[in-house]
């Protein structure tokens, strides 16, 4: 029998005053009993990746008809979550905002939400791109509260340019617009390996998605993505400076790796770069899927990487 699915949703309140971050929940009646929250990257919200529906179900639909506990947080700027007051001026006039380190704490609090509410003392987490380097951080400062962790297209010292752009000055945020959405998507592939990973028409119909997310790409017309710039400033200042944000030899909890093998943003390498990183965890593996990129989780390929993650989360789920 399929399980029926349950929505809930909630707000918290952030690290900046007055303003609150958006947390969305879907559970069966009878989930496991440790929760799973999932960490969204540095330009697309929650909303878009893990719930976005394909074929009627999302990653999250998928979890928790398989009796995942699943949440996922929009940070601040993204999404659902409340945006900052600079985000409705010119970028140029202020410093970049939401950088890794606000987000850490950001989701701390989500943590710490979710762990009360639920009355667990364990959370599982799934980082996602930028989302990875998130809660590879959170895993080495809170272990006592971190069960498992899940790096999806883990962010590592980069090997080559970042597809987005982080070689000028940052503002506050940063805008994308359609052409430069699928481009990024479809990065350095060739036609054939285009046609293996989703249909033209899907990625229209996601991009469409993606503007809707942001209310002000709606109600100004001007069909561009606002996402804040913090992350370029990281990238900047560390990552493409030899330095990351984080140590993975302090995660001790049991880590799963998954990169697309035609991912060209946090590439096979850069995974392999962190595995080898992993010297103190109770024990750790990577996956790398084939035919698939940067954004399998809404390609042909999803289900693959949905069972690798939840294959890895179910064992011992308790």
């Amino acid at each position: 029998m399929m399980k029926r699915i349950i929505e809930t949703k909630h707000q918290i309140e952030s690290g900046r005053p007055k303003l609150n971050l958006f947390l969305q929940n879907k559970s069966s009646l009878t989930p496991r009993a440790t929760p799973v929250l999932f960490v969204h990257g540095a330009t697309y919200p929650s909303s878009v990746t893990f719930d976005y529906p394909i074929n009627g179900i999302s990653w999250l639909d998928w979890m928790a008809k398989e009796g995942f506990d699943v949440w996922a947080i929009d940070l601040l700027g993204y999404g659902r979550s409340d945006r900052p007051a600079e985000m409705q001026s010119d970028p140029n006039l202020h410093a970049p905002l939401v950088d890794t380190n606000e987000a850490v704490l950001d989701v701390k609090r989500a943590i710490k939400y979710i762990s009360k509410h639920r009355r667990h003392n364990k959370i599982d987490l799934i980082g996602y791109s930028w989302g990875s380097a998130i809660c590879g951080q959170i895993s080495t400062e809170m272990p006592d509260s971190i069960r498992r962790l899940t790096l999806s297209g883990a962010l590592w010292l980069l090997d080559q340019s970042p597809p987005i752009n982080a070689s000028s000055k940052s503002g506050a945020y940063r805008t994308v617009n359609r052409e430069t959405i699928k481009n990024r998507w479809l990065l350095n592939l060739s036609d054939a390996q285009k046609k293996a990973i989703t249909e033209p028409e899907d990625i229209d119909r996601w991009i469409l998605a993606v503007m809707e997310s942001d209310p002000q790409s709606i109600q100004s017309g001007s069909e561009e993505l606002r996402a804040p710039a913090g992350v370029i400033k990281d990238l900047q200042e560390y990552w493409c400076k030899g330095t990351p944000t984080y140590s993975p030899k302090k995660i001790k909890c049991p880590v799963q790796i998954v990169v697309g093998e035609w991912d060209h943003e946090t590439s096979p390498n850069q995974g392999m770069q962190v595995f080898g990183q992993l010297s103190n965890t109770e024990y750790r593996r990577i996956t790398i899927i084939g035919s698939a990129t940067h954004s399998m989780l809404l390609e042909k390929q999803r289900y693959q990487l949905y069972e690798v993650v939840g294959g890895f989360l179910a064992a011992n789920a308790l």
